[in-house]
């Protein structure tokens, strides 16, 4: 059974747009869609490093802001003929609250 961390109310996320969390092991980006879904990944695109959080967000894929990369937000991979993926995060609402996967925040790094 996975455990989620209380993160933020929903309405802290503008819709079709992001916030982002920054953990110890880097910054995820809290996706919500226009029907109010909320998706979470990494921040970082990469191609060029971009922040995703701050792309354009539309229907369930988010579009790098530096170079047009598209990725699904509900599995993290690049769109069309480039590749590439982030790593995506399971993130859920109740009761008006966004939820993220506790078990990320809890990893340690290796080295």
């Amino acid at each position: 059974m996975t455990d989620f961390i209380d993160i933020a109310a929903l309405d802290d996320i503008p819709r079709q747009g992001a916030r982002v969390v920054k953990t110890p092991l880097g910054c995820i980006a809290i996706f919500r869609t226009a029907d109010d879904q909320v998706f979470a990944l990494e921040d970082r695109c990469p191609h060029k490093g971009g922040p995703l959080s701050e792309g354009i967000v539309h229907g369930s894929q988010v579009t790098c802001p530096l170079h047009g990369w598209v990725f699904d937000m509900a599995t993290g991979l690049a769109q069309g003929a480039d590749e590439g993926a982030v790593r995506s995060f399971a993130a859920r609402t109740e009761g008006g609250r966004v939820l993220l996967d506790a078990a990320f925040m809890a990893r340690r790094s290796a080295a």
